[in-house]
């Protein structure tokens, strides 16, 4: 008895709707001038796959600007924020950012784009 009830719930699960929400919080380098929210969100209409083919979002994915240099992606099916935090490094390597910005999740579903800390080593020099 255990294994029709086992798939009906599985045919189940596949068929409720998934909504994925995430943002990508690239506020401080749009601040500083060195990052074009207009490009990274072309960048991404043009480059996310939904269901292997590139230019195929329809209703299922919608990406879009909330605030001050902030992108709102929301997938109403399975979607990686791995995915999203892989296309944000290729965008930043196009624009040759990635020297200087790196991805960072700050919280479930939301990634921050931010300065590498740089530390000057001011305490080696004093030991001389």
């Amino acid at each position: 008895m255990a294994g029709p009830q086992r798939t009906s719930a599985a045919a189940g699960k596949k068929n409720q709707k998934v909504t994925k929400k995430f943002i990508i919080n690239a506020s401080q380098p749009v601040n500083d001038k060195i990052f074009d929210l207009q490009a990274f969100e072309k960048f991404l209409h043009d480059r996310i796959k939904v269901e292997g083919r590139t230019g195929n979002l329809g209703d299922t994915v919608t990406i879009s600007q909330i605030g001050d240099g902030k992108i709102e992606v929301i997938a109403h099916q399975e979607f990686s924020g791995r995915y999203l935090k892989y296309l944000t490094k290729k965008f930043l390597k196009k624009q040759q950012l990635r020297d200087w910005l790196r991805v960072v999740s700050t919280s479930k579903g939301v990634y921050e784009l931010r300065f590498f800390n740089v530390v000057n080593d001011e305490a080696d020099e004093d030991d001389e």
